[in-house]
């Protein structure tokens, strides 16, 4: 997955550039030095090293040249990045300030903390692709509120409903989405301050001051205490990103059905402008609904990975600080792609009412079955029929419409015509599939009210 996440040829289909830019090495190194230099800063303000030095560390940070192959070998001897990055910092300091730095912190302060912040950028991102794709799905639910199409349950057509309804379905979640990240977003951006063993002993006498110092210096929350064993706002984010890309995962199962050639209510895109094939002129494939679809699945997968996670030993643990840095960068990176791709479908769309309609009338009528048999127990249908009776001549009918491809609704007509004459029922309403969208209307209202709240009411 990694390769294919960094692959100049196949990661374009699966990760949002700008993300992958938030989350690269260079972005990290620059975010583990900006923790540096606010500690040092915040130590200079309190007293605990001379303020040159704080001075000295943020333009040596500045400075500071990206050099991969000597974090890569740290890491190699060390574990972790941090002791090489400060050899690196400190050689680029006058004796006289090297020994402030990094002073009374311990690796993974800097590392997490650093990752916290790093993480936060992408989240924006993230927020923002979620309010833009709502507010596409809104446009689009208001424009196909009155799209009458087949409801499907169990893959096979069971009611008439809208396209619009459908879409407010594929939006709701996103809503919540946004709102469980409002939430959850406190709990995750939390200084990561403790020391060796996260007592906080190194950092001195002012050490409590020192934290809420910092923390209001890198604009994060004050833990009660260190979280070096206590990865749960880790484990929290990737649980949101696995519903995230698991509600556009449903979104794009839907649009790669209805993109079937047998159905055709969607497309991705006109013909010939995406998703051709080397061979087969004709096809127009889903790809943008796979890339999506894939996602849902690669983040599902490492979700079980950074669950994992959370089983750390004592104090600070052995190895799922590190199985957190395999999992949460994928995961990321696939929710950040898979939103990408679900703006541009939702921009592309095409939309084919008429095949909806159809494809709802080529079925016999069938769908107008539940409808039938509310008509007839109707006591002002005066059929005479109780409920249960209704059902079994719908029954009886439905059989007989797929036995000689008749329509539904004509059967029941010369069936009640027969039996039950004198009935009174509007044949022709029953026949139209507009007339049994039940609340539909209602529905999509809630819904774009829900959508609005998020993003604005439209301009008239």
């Amino acid at each position: 997955m990694t390769l294919v996440l960094s692959s100049s040829i196949f990661g374009p289909a699966f990760v949002d550039a700008e993300a992958a830019a938030l989350l690269s090495d260079q972005a990290f190194f620059r975010s583990l030095l900006a923790v540096e230099c606010a500690l040092a800063q915040a130590q200079a303000e309190l007293g605990i090293i001379p303020a040159a030095a704080a001075s000295a560390i943020e333009a040596a940070s500045a400075a500071l040249p990206f050099e991969p192959r000597a974090l890569a070998a740290g890491v190699l001897k060390e574990g972790v990045p941090i002791v090489a990055l400060v050899a690196q910092l400190r050689a680029a300091l006058a004796p006289e300030a090297r020994e402030f730095v990094h002073l009374g912190a311990t690796s993974q302060d800097i590392v997490d903390t650093a990752t916290v912040l790093m993480v936060g950028r992408v989240l924006d991102r993230l927020d923002s692709a979620i309010v833009e794709l709502v507010r596409r799905l809104a446009v689009l639910c208001r424009a196909h509120r009155h799209s009458v199409m087949a409801a499907r349950t169990h893959a096979q057509q069971a009611l008439p409903t809208s396209f619009g309804l459908k879409l407010a379905g594929w939006a709701l979640p996103l809503v919540r989405h946004r709102e469980r990240l409002l939430e959850l977003r406190p709990r995750f951006a939390m200084l990561q301050l403790g020391g060796a063993a996260g007592t906080l002993l190194a950092l001195g006498p002012r050490a409590l001051e020192l934290s809420e110092r910092l923390a209001h210096e890198l604009g994060l929350g004050l833990p009660e205490l260190p979280w070096h064993a206590q990865r749960d706002a880790m484990a929290e984010l990737g649980g949101w990103l696995a519903l995230l890309t698991g509600s556009l995962g449903k979104l794009a199962q839907d649009v790669i059905l209805l993109c079937q050639s047998e159905v055709a209510e969607l497309s991705e895109a006109p013909l010939g402008q995406r998703g051709g094939s080397s061979s087969m002129p004709q096809k127009n494939n889903p790809m943008r609904s796979e890339q999506i679809l894939a996602a849902a699945r690669g983040v599902s997968a490492q979700l079980s990975a950074l669950m994992g996670a959370l089983v750390q030993e004592h104090e600070r643990g052995t190895h799922g600080w590190q199985v957190e840095w395999l999992s949460l960068s994928p995961m990321l990176l696939l929710a950040s792609g898979a939103c990408r791709n679900a703006l541009e479908l939702a921009r592309d769309l095409v939309v084919d009412p008429q095949r909806m309609r159809r494809n709802l009338m080529s079925g016999h009528g069938l769908l107008l079955a539940e409808a039938a048999v509310g008509a007839l127990s109707d006591p002002a249908a005066n059929t005479g029929l109780a409920r249960s009776a209704a059902r079994a001549l719908v029954t009886t009918c439905a059989a007989r419409a797929l036995e000689q491809g008749r329509d539904l609704v004509e059967l029941l007509r010369e069936a009640v015509a027969e039996q039950r004459p004198g009935s009174r029922i509007d044949w022709e309403a029953l026949g139209r599939p507009e007339q049994h969208l039940g609340h539909a209307d209602a529905l999509i209202d809630r819904a774009l009210a829900r959508m609005d709240a998020l993003v604005g009411a439209p301009q008239e």
